[in-house]
């Protein structure tokens, strides 16, 4: 596995005010439907588009900066000055919004393992405007260490090649780690940063015919499944062979899947078997919706671009308890190759033997903002006395988060994102 995310610090990210999101592998984001997981799950998106794409991009495919900055109930944005603010019957705000990643065991030339940060901060100006007022690179190797501080017009770094560029020379509403990020020694935090992907599988898109694409890597609903498929059936039979073993538990009889050209387009035909002279086909369209999100999630896991981290939303969805475990497990294997993160809602997930405390995180949606904590005291002694299992908990209403310190008033000026 080249490289772990240890932590993700957000300030006033969608619903998330300020927390620091410690990761394990796998990590498992557990809370009610509206709580905030899925925006938790969109923060892996966006870290890996803003390193592809200008950020700008990024940022106008959420609705642009005004519907991506956290409000808190009784705050509205308002332009004053020539400025927009933040403004509640208390008080009137600079709203800023911010992301800090940290990370250990990325690869490097020399085969030594890297860690470090990476932070960047965006005010907003108006409506759909904003600049960046502060971004910040540190990689930490065994021998040296690598680092720049943008701050608005002022710019500083120890990199000889980097010590002649100014701020002029990026637009102040982008970021330096998407120009530069394919120079040495940012190119392996650029890099696994770009491969983190998140799935959300969209058996519509299965059952769709489908354009044809290179298929080295399974898009975020599934939508060119067929040409990954034949990507995996071409270059690792065995891998191919596991998928049909795999899916054979969730959908019983099926036996194989083929892709089937239809003009310009690509569809999915599977067959099943119950015995001699026993088969049929069928074409996507006539597959549940639970065989086709299976299929969508093997194919996640044994894509040929393998991702640095894999989030998963809701894998229960539409697949029955039984099988439900099988795809679990799956995850479980893929863990070992890349950190996986799971959102979920289900008893069943957290059911599975491998689901240990320090895997799960509550999301609750408090006084209008997501909160993520561990496990309460309550919580924690029933899964280490063995009273009650993650999933009993959940099943009774009672997998309960950390309690929060008693002056714990989410003030957001003191999140802390840079050194």
């Amino acid at each position: 596995m080249a490289g772990r995310l240890k932590a993700i610090v957000f300030k006033r990210f969608h619903s998330v005010l300020s927390e620091r999101v410690e990761l394990s592998n796998p990590t498992l984001f557990v809370g009610w439907n509206g709580s905030g997981k899925s925006n938790l799950a969109d923060a892996f998106a966006f870290l890996s588009e803003i390193t592809e794409f200008p950020l700008q991009t990024a940022v106008e495919k959420r609705g642009g900066i005004h519907s991506l900055i956290t409000r808190r109930p009784g705050e509205r944005l308002r332009p004053q000055v020539g400025r927009w603010f933040l403004v509640s019957d208390k008080e009137t705000l600079d709203p800023t919004l911010g992301m800090r990643v940290e990370f250990e065991q990325l690869p490097a030339i020399d085969g030594e393992l890297q860690s470090g940060h990476f932070a960047f901060e965006l005010q907003l100006l108006s409506r759909y405007s904003y600049k960046v007022v502060r971004e910040q690179c540190l990689i930490r190797g065994r021998s040296d260490t690598s680092w720049y501080d943008r701050k608005e017009d002022a710019f500083e770094t120890n990199m000889d090649w980097f010590k002649g560029f100014s701020p002029r020379f990026v637009s102040p509403s982008g970021l330096l780690l998407q120009a530069i990020g394919g120079i040495f020694p940012l190119v392996f935090l650029q890099q696994f940063l770009k491969a983190m992907s998140v799935y959300s599988i969209d058996p519509g898109q299965l059952r769709n015919m489908q354009d044809p694409d290179i298929g080295t890597s399974l898009r975020s609903d599934g939508r060119n499944a067929t040409s990954v498929l034949a990507e995996i059936l071409e270059e690792s039979p065995d891998d191919g062979r596991r998928i049909f073993e795999i899916l054979a538990t969730v959908s019983p009889g099926l036996k194989r899947i083929v892709r089937v050209r239809q003009g310009r387009q690509l569809s999915l035909k599977f067959f099943q078997e119950w015995g001699e002279n026993k088969r049929l086909d069928f074409d996507a369209f006539s597959m549940s919706d639970g065989t086709l999100r299976a299929l969508g999630l093997i194919l996640a896991v044994y894509q040929r671009q393998r991702p640095s981290i894999m989030v998963i939303e809701e894998p229960e969805a539409s697949i029955h308890p039984a099988a439900l475990g099988v795809i679990l497990d799956v995850l479980r294997h893929a863990a070992r190759r890349m950190q996986v993160v799971i959102t979920t809602h289900s008893p069943e997930v957290l059911d599975a033997k491998w689901v240990r405390e320090d895997t799960l995180r509550m999301v609750v949606l408090e006084d209008g903002v997501t909160r993520v904590s561990g496990l309460s005291e309550f919580s924690l002694k029933a899964l280490r006395d063995h009273l009650m299992g993650a999933g009993e908990l959940l099943r009774s209403n009672s997998l309960e988060p950390q309690a929060r310190p008693l002056f714990d008033h989410l003030d957001v000026r003191q999140v802390s994102l840079f050194e």
